[in-house]
């Protein structure tokens, strides 16, 4: 485990003695980070902001049980893909909403504007983060899963196993599919960008 990583199994495991503080440390450490996820694997900012509280009441919950077997990060993202991936479940039968307009800051656009662009490159940029968003969206739940730990949490393949509770290889074919799928949906954004080029 890296020193950060101890440090939170460390905060954990004093929130397990009674800390109240410690759990303070750890909310405002991974508070924004697991609504990030959550955002991006159910697209509906409410929905993200209930099930990341639910998360948090869940790992106060399990801090009597809390052992640091696996990294914190690991533990807390299991918590966090298995509410994510319930939800989901329970919306099938609704109607998906898509308001990807990622205005606020709680929102986290995948990336930050550069304030000297001129609007035309502006929209261009909104168009394209739009398209990478809905792309991830149209993947299959487990696949959007990893790619998002992958990706924007940066856990490594034995962490996003432990998380989704299956081999490192299966997490690797799952992100080689993933991407793959990403790729050939995207494609028109590296054709478009060629064209800017020329």
């Amino acid at each position: 485990m890296t020193a950060a990583l101890e440090h939170d199994a460390q905060l954990m495991l004093r929130v397990k003695d009674g800390d109240a503080c410690s759990f303070e440390l750890l909310l405002g450490k991974y508070r924004r980070p697991v609504v990030n996820y959550l955002y991006r694997m159910v697209q509906n900012q409410g929905i993200a902001e209930e099930l990341a509280q639910e998360v948090f009441l869940r790992v106060y919950r399990a801090r009597t049980s809390y052992e640091p077997t696996a990294k914190f990060t690991t533990w807390l993202f299991r918590i966090t893909t298995h509410l994510a991936l319930n939800s989901l479940r329970d919306r099938k039968g609704e109607k998906r909403q898509q308001s990807l307009d990622a205005t606020t800051e709680d929102q986290a656009p995948m990336e930050v504007a550069d304030v000297r662009r001129n609007r035309e490159q502006q929209l261009v940029e909104d168009a394209r983060l739009e398209s990478i968003r809905d792309a991830i969206a149209g993947l299959p739940e487990k696949q959007r899963a990893a790619v998002l730990m992958h990706k924007y949490q940066e856990l490594d393949y034995a962490q996003i196993a432990g998380v989704l509770g299956c081999s490192v290889s299966a997490v690797k074919s799952l992100l080689f599919r993933a991407y793959e799928t990403l790729r050939a949906r995207l494609a028109h954004l590296a054709e478009d960008q060629k064209q800017r080029a020329l």
